[in-house]
């Protein structure tokens, strides 16, 4: 270990870490799925408005995320063996990967079926695309797999994470944790 290297990423790597975990669940949780109907009925209006409002600042967070982490000083990794290293890294990736494809697939198909981009408050972005709808309803089922696809990478992410706290006891994930959540926030003598 460097011993330049800070414990924990900083307060603000939390943030932006946390702020996007929830926004990305709760993006998910309104997501309104289902046919073209249904998503774009009156009925779910709100849903839709509060569900592409939430994935809009996912996207906007994302690139500060990464521009954060680009000049950020971060905890050298732990100690494991390399192919868990490598997991690690490859999951952290697909994370990252998803974060940006899922805003994307959903804009862009939802212009391409001819729908404007819907924030709350009754904001809207025309489409900026020209109208290709079944290209459109395509990229909207791929935006439908990307959802499920972060929730179970996610999901094994904070497994993981669980994994190094409970059986490993590396302190991986107290160095995403302010030191104020207490006993989960110890970090071990390294």
């Amino acid at each position: 270990m460097n011993s330049n290297s800070p414990l924990r990423y900083s307060g603000a790597a939390q943030a932006l870490h946390w702020a996007t975990a929830i926004l990305v669940l709760l993006a998910f949780i309104y997501g309104p799925g289902g046919s073209e109907q249904r998503v774009y009925s009156a009925a779910r209006n709100f849903d839709r408005q509060l569900h592409e409002s939430l994935g809009l600042s996912v996207f906007l967070l994302v690139f500060v995320r990464v521009a954060w982490r680009m000049i950020d000083r971060h905890p050298d990794p732990a100690n494991v063996p390399r192919w868990m290293g490598l997991a690690a890294k490859a999951v952290q990736f697909a994370l990252y990967v998803l974060l940006f494809a899922l805003p994307l697939t959903a804009i862009t198909g939802a212009w391409l079926e001819g729908h404007p981009l819907t924030l709350l408050a009754g904001a809207e972005v025309a489409p900026l695309l020209a109208k290709s709808h079944d290209t459109g309803a395509s990229l909207a089922t791929f935006h439908t797999w990307l959802g499920d696809a972060i929730m179970w990478l996610a999901g094994l992410h904070a497994l993981a994470a669980l994994y190094h706290h409970i059986v490993l006891r590396d302190g991986v994930l107290a160095t995403m944790l302010p030191p104020w959540v207490g006993r989960w926030a110890q970090i071990p003598n390294r």
